[in-house]
């Protein structure tokens, strides 16, 4: 009987571990994630910024010498990151593509004009600047056109602004439901052993000899938590890079550790704390409100 009812309270035990392990580790893997997402934000964001391409159109008159200075020109220039020539052959078969047939069977010739592709840098995509910098291109003479898509730039932009800000504010909200989470969690592991913490603070235990063995097994399922979140965290962004290379997420090795030690240590922070403020609760119980 006393085998079965040890067996019993062992069981009790693990399942309370595992709970506990558990609620942590599925918290910091949404923390890391909202982490990954606040540190890789502007990565993100210049990502998409550096799909705008402007394109330049060029006079027939536009001689060789002029084309090919304009591109190197337009290449060298702070705000370029890539500069590519396409001459109209290139455009019409590239449009013929698209479209599903030759559309110059039916016109008789090309009525495309060559061009050179510009996609900026990220920090120079904004309205005001991408209006400036077409301006300066479509000056030189033999130029006939500079076109983008002004409504999507414009839209991109104040996109960015507001996901940013609202990514932020997630993370705030997150983090904080976290804590609780986390704190709820440990604080109904430590409630069962409530009538063992006040009998050893019946037999003159101290307040401090009672907290260390409960925060420091506490303190060893907050790391084992953290280090499952971390490798979840870890596959999850290897499917992402995986999915998305241009992200280069595996690019910044000291942002990416930085970011997996930070989901170490907050495990280790939270659940201490949370099990210093749940044992002092109980130390402060009066006998008759443990029933409560």
């Amino acid at each position: 009987m006393g085998q079965s009812f040890e067996q019993y309270q062992k069981r009790k035990l693990i399942s309370s571990y595992f709970s506990v392990v558990l609620s942590i580790a599925l918290v910091l893997f949404l923390l890391g994630v909202l982490g990954l997402l606040v540190l890789n934000t502007k990565k993100m964001a210049d990502h998409f910024k550096e799909q705008i391409t402007i394109s330049v159109f060029l006079k027939e008159s536009a001689k060789e010498v002029e084309i090919d200075q304009l591109q190197k020109g337009l290449a060298m220039a702070d705000y370029t990151k890539a500069a590519t020539y396409v001459s109209k052959e290139e455009a019409a078969e590239k449009h013929s593509e698209e479209i599903g047939e030759n559309f110059m069977d039916f016109l008789g010739y090309n009525p495309l004009k060559n061009s050179i592709d510009v996609n900026l840098n990220a920090d120079f995509v904004s309205p005001e600047k991408i209006t400036e910098i077409a301006e300066e291109i479509a000056s030189k003479s033999y130029v006939a056109e500079v076109s983008y898509d002004k409504p999507l730039v414009g839209l991109l932009s104040d996109n960015v602004k507001r996901i940013s800000l609202w990514i932020l504010v997630a993370s705030a909200i997150f983090t904080f439901i976290a804590v609780l989470l986390i704190n709820s969690s440990i604080r109904l592991s430590i409630y069962s052993k409530r009538f063992i913490i006040k009998t050893m603070q019946m037999v003159g235990a101290t307040k401090t000899f009672i907290r260390r063995p409960f925060i420091w097994t506490n303190v060893k399922l907050g790391m084992l938590g953290a280090l499952i979140a971390m490798l979840a965290l870890g596959g999850a962004l290897y499917y992402v890079n995986d999915s998305f290379p241009d992200l280069g997420l595996f690019n910044d090795a000291s942002l990416l550790i930085f970011l997996f030690l930070a989901v170490f240590v907050l495990g280790i922070l939270i659940s201490l704390v949370s099990t210093y403020f749940a044992t002092q609760r109980f130390l402060n119980l009066r006998t008759d409100e443990l029933y409560y």
